[in-house]
């Protein structure tokens, strides 16, 4: 199995909408990919704390994938591309890992 866990810090204000929104529109949008990307095993999205602190970024994705190809699959399935595009106008700043476990 892989685990492929992603995190973003998004502007303050994105697209007409303000950090807080901008976030449940990523956690919906991602979490909504379970229902189109078959070859997902689980996928969750956390939201940091408000009350934490500002240099924390602010999503993180907890997603498994069977194998590494079953990732490269999600990553250019024309669905996750979507939200990967809002993300893209949203976001400051991206991190990512891929591990075996």
């Amino acid at each position: 199995m892989i685990k492929h866990l992603v995190l973003f810090k998004l502007a303050d204000q994105a697209e007409g909408k303000s950090k807080s929104e901008n976030a449940l529109i990523i956690k919906k949008d991602l979490e909504a990919l379970k229902d189109k990307v078959s070859v997902i095993k689980k996928i969750k999205v956390y939201i940091n704390d408000y009350k934490a602190v500002s240099s924390n970024y602010d999503i993180i994705l907890d997603s498994e994938f069977k194998s590494i190809e079953d990732v490269k699959i999600y990553v250019d399935h024309p669905d996750h591309l979507i939200v990967a595009a809002y993300i893209a106008k949203v976001r400051t700043d991206r991190a990512a890992i891929d591990y075996e476990y």
